[in-house]
C-alpha cells in the first residue's frame, strides 16, 4: 500500500456485503474520508465508477479501489487497490476490512468484537469464526447481518430453503450438491451449517442458472482453479475456501465426482 496524506484519498466501494457495509460505516464515522458507494454485488469493476474515478484524479485525489477489479487504465502509483480474494486471499493476509483500518490509521481501540467477527466471517465463514471463539448467538447473529447487507430477498431466502431439502448427497458424503434457482448462495451455506442447526457439508456445489459457487477444501479449489480458468476465489486458504464462476453446473459437478474418486483412490 503506498504512502498518501489521508485527506487526499477517495474510497470506492465493491460488491456489497456485510464486511463493505462495516467498512462503509467506518469511512461515515471517520471524516474526511470521501467515499462512492453504488450498492453493487459480486463482480464490481472500477468502470462502474469511471466518471467518479476521473473526477476524482483531476481533484487530486488518490482513488481506493475496495474489492473492484480494476478494469481501467490506470497506473498503479495512481490508484491503492484493497482486497482479499484471488492471490490475495488467505488465512495469514489481512481481510480487506483490516487493510482499511490500517489505511485510515485508526488507533487499535477502536475495533471492536464485531470488527473480529466480521473479518473472520469474511476470511473463513463460520469455522473461522468458532476459531476467533465466537459464540453460537454471534455467529448467528452475523450470518443474518451478512445476508441482510447482500439484499437476499424472502423468497431468495424460501427457494435456498426448497433447495436444501432437494440437496444431493454424493461420494458418501464428500460432495453435496445444491441446485439454486438464483445466485444468492448465502443461504443455502447457513442452512446447511451444523452450527446453525443444518445437516453439514464436507464439500458443497451450488448450481445456479448463470454461474456455479464451490465451497470446501483447498486442495479442490486450486484444482478447480486450474481447470476452469477466469473464476473466482477466496477464503481462509490453502486449508478452506470458496471457488467460483460463469461456468456450466453439471460439467463442474462431473469434474469434482472425478477428482474426488481419483484421491479417494489414490490414498
Amino acid at each position: 500500500m503506498s504512502v498518501t496524506k489521508q485527506d487526499q484519498l477517495f474510497f470506492f466501494l465493491g460488491g456489497r456485503d456485510l464486511e463493505m457495509l462495516t467498512i462503509r460505516e467506518l469511512l461515515e464515522r471517520h471524516a474526511p474520508f470521501a467515499f462512492c458507494d453504488k450498492n453493487l454485488v459480486w463482480g464490481a469493476k472500477a468502470s462502474d465508477y469511471k466518471e467518479e474515478i476521473e473526477k476524482a484524479i483531476i481533484q487530486g485525489k488518490t482513488p481506493v479501489f475496495i474489492e473492484l477489479t480494476v478494469d481501467l487504465d490506470l497506473a498503479d502509483e495512481q490508484i491503492i487497490t484493497i482486497d482479499h480474494h484471488g492471490k490475495r486471499a488467505g488465512s495469514d493476509k489481512p481481510t480487506s476490512l483490516h487493510q482499511v483500518f490500517e489505511l485510515l490509521n485508526l488507533p487499535s481501540e477502536q475495533w471492536t468484537r464485531w470488527h473480529d467477527l466480521v473479518a473472520a466471517n469474511d476470511r473463513g465463514h463460520i469455522k473461522a469464526m468458532k476459531e476467533i471463539g465466537a459464540t453460537q448467538e454471534e455467529i448467528k447473529q452475523v450470518r443474518a447481518a451478512d445476508r441482510r447487507a447482500q439484499g437476499v430477498t424472502e423468497e431468495e431466502e424460501q427457494k435456498a430453503e426448497e433447495a436444501v431439502r432437494n440437496a444431493r448427497v454424493l461420494l458418501d458424503g464428500k460432495l453435496t450438491a445444491v441446485n439454486l434457482p438464483h445466485s444468492r448462495t448465502s443461504p443455502i451455506t447457513d442452512r446447511l451449517e451444523k452450527d446453525l442447526s443444518g445437516t453439514g457439508y464436507e464439500n458443497l456445489l451450488v448450481i445456479s442458472p448463470d454461474q456455479v459457487n464451490f465451497f470446501g477444501t483447498g486442495q479442490i479449489i486450486q484444482a478447480l482453479n486450474k481447470q476452469f480458468q477466469g473464476g473466482w476465489y477466496g477464503g481462509s486458504l490453502p486449508e478452506w475456501g470458496f471457488w467460483g464462476g460463469y461456468f456450466v453446473g453439471e460439467e463442474v459437478l462431473k469434474f469434482l465426482c472425478e477428482f474426488l474418486e481419483e484421491v479417494v483412490n489414490t490414498k
